[in-house]
């Protein structure tokens, strides 16, 4: 269930995300902004687990993407809608 899950946890400060060359403010707003679009699109009847993982992707995937820096918050809604949609496609290497 989606209130068993504490979007907190996983929000970003700079010092986590590191210096992205002066960028580091840009990297954590995005970054949190994945974690809110992600949470906000899940069903509230959720698996907790299957949240869980999906908010653990989005570090797993994006922290090391240089196109963070400038992400667009339609380009962010439409990944975290296709993962919600197809949490298979992203989970496999996992299980």
């Amino acid at each position: 269930m989606k209130e068993f899950v504490v979007i907190h946890d996983y929000l970003v400060t700079q010092e986590l995300v590191g210096d992205w060359d002066g960028q580091a403010e840009e990297v954590t707003e995005n970054m949190n902004e994945f974690y809110h679009t992600m949470y906000d699109l899940a069903d509230e009847d959720i698996e907790t687990e299957l949240l869980e993982q999906l908010l653990d992707l989005i570090w797993d995937t994006w922290i090391c993407q240089d196109v963070i820096v400038d992400i667009e918050t339609e380009d962010i809604y439409d990944w975290c809608k296709h993962v919600i949609d197809n949490p298979e496609q992203h989970l496999k290497s996992e299980e």
